[in-house]
């Protein structure tokens, strides 16, 4: 199979493969879009089967950030970087033995070589301390502890605002007290949205693969345990995936017992066209590029050297309000929201592709 001939390559500028022989490092950074600035978007290290499913999930990941920047009203374009655990990592993306620091040098030349078009970050499995090690090999990189800090209480704090828009409209209230929220994933940004959630005064369901953090939301918030694939299909009045994407799929679709589906993973559908079925269902879906676009919203002002708190909460604080107007239009409409979410963000993107087209 060729690049281009990927279900997923959907018309991106540029895919870049590296490989470092020294670190065993495979890195893939695949650029969406520049129309409207640097693309900017996170790298991730998974331990993927093989090479075809690593291009389809860079690939996939690369366009919702095209998008996500642009429903987020950045000035900035879309890119995602994916590093496959190298073999003698034991394929362990935890692996801190002394070669990460070195592959992840090695991953920041690959990024410097672009000359600026792609803009990295922390994402899965990349950590901070990783980003500095990127940052020894180039300065396009963003997300360090110098900067505007952590982006995971960002993503959960758009979370919390873009479900409080959907369960306005799906129970006609703006209180979550007496819901049932199921949480799937609880790593920085899916134990945050948790205390939000509780805090709130929802009741909550919760699956992880790590009991120690299972039986610590069971003993904080009264949470109820539930089964790491199971819980998508688990009664409930809000499912929120923020683990890996693909949880919506064909063998889960028909399953799922939620009223809303509103989370902070990406490509929470395994394809694009499941966003007919949620709607012909009834159920409502909110895309997942536009209600986890916190994390990227607070790192944004680092491309530009700025610092700028009170600007990050007033553009995570309005994801409410964009994610409102697009069910709005869904239901107004009788289209799915995913639908309508990528019509309005393919539209500012092709605006700005073709201004400068005109000027010329």
């Amino acid at each position: 199979m060729s690049v281009f001939e990927c279900d997923a390559f959907q018309h991106h500028e540029s895919v870049h493969f590296f490989v470092d022989k020294l670190t065993g490092m495979k890195a893939i950074i695949a650029i969406h879009s520049t129309d409207l600035g640097p693309a900017l978007g996170g790298c991730r290290m998974v331990r993927y089967s093989n090479s075809a499913e690593a291009l389809t999930d860079v690939l996939r990941l690369s366009r919702g950030m095209s998008l996500k920047n642009s429903l987020a009203g950045l000035e900035l374009g879309g890119g995602k970087a994916v590093i496959m655990v190298p073999e003698s990592w034991n394929n362990d993306p935890k692996y801190d033995g002394p070669e990460r620091a070195e592959l992840f040098r090695a991953f920041g030349r690959a990024v410097d070589s672009l000359g600026g078009r792609y803009i990295t970050a922390e994402d899965m499995n990349v950590s901070v301390e990783d980003a500095s090690n990127i940052r020894r090999s180039t300065k396009y990189v963003v997300g360090l502890d110098t900067g505007m800090g952590d982006p995971s209480p960002f993503t959960a704090q758009g979370v919390f605002v873009g479900m409080r828009a959907c369960i306005k409209r799906a129970f006609k209230t703006s209180s979550f007290a007496g819901l049932t929220v199921a949480v799937q994933g609880l790593g920085k940004v899916g134990w945050r949205l948790c205390e939000d959630i509780h805090k709130a005064g929802a009741n909550l369901i919760v699956a992880d693969i790590v009991d120690e953090t299972l039986q610590k939301a069971k003993a904080e918030f009264g949470a109820i345990i539930a089964d790491k694939d199971g819980i998508v299909t688990t009664s409930c009045d809000v499912f929120a995936p923020c683990a890996r994407g693909g949880v919506i799929n064909e063998d889960t679709i028909g399953q799922v017992r939620a009223k809303v589906i509103a989370g902070s993973a990406n490509n929470q559908l395994s394809n694009d066209t499941l966003g007919v079925d949620l709607h012909k269902a009834g159920i409502l879906y909110a895309p997942d590029y536009v209600i986890n676009a916190g994390g990227v919203i607070n790192i944004a002002p680092e491309v530009q050297g700025v610092i700028d708190h009170k600007w990050v909460a007033m553009k995570v604080a309005g994801l409410e309000q964009t994610l409102g107007e697009i069910l709005d239009k869904s239901m107004t409409e009788d289209r799915p929201t995913n639908e309508v979410a990528d019509e309005i963000a393919s539209r500012r993107i092709l605006d700005a592709r073709v201004k400068p087209m005109q000027a010329a």
